[in-house]
């Protein structure tokens, strides 16, 4: 998957968006399983990297249910993207902004998250 196309890009962003507001967890996990057939890696910024399967099972138990995700702005170059998202609370308490960089090689995807408190 090097030669990963802006479609699947695409398709990726838009999918795994679309399961987490939904509720579905099996299609947000299938659109990470596509797209990182060989590994997922993680950052939050100022923390190690690390195995990224179980901080987004962590996630999905521990987010899902509190917040739903609206795109400000995607932007895809190359086998890279950058995304604007607010993670509105579902009990209208709030929202918090995420900056969200994602980058595909070989198979494996690399996501780091900066977030403002």
């Amino acid at each position: 998957m090097s030669n990963i196309d802006s479609k699947a890009i695409e398709n990726f962003l838009h999918g795994q968006i679309e399961s987490w507001n939904s509720g579905d967890r099996e299609s947000f996990f299938e659109h990470y399983r596509k797209i990182s057939p060989n590994g997922l890696d993680i950052e939050y910024l100022g923390r190690p990297v690390v195995d990224g399967w179980p901080v987004l099972e962590g996630m999905w138990a521990q987010q899902n249910s509190k917040f739903s995700v609206e795109v400000e702005l995607s932007i895809i170059a190359g086998n890279e993207a950058a995304c604007h998202h607010r993670n509105v609370m579902r009990d209208g308490s709030g929202v918090i902004e995420t900056i969200e960089l994602y980058k595909f090689e070989e198979g494996r995807t690399l996501v780091r998250y900066f977030i403002k408190h």
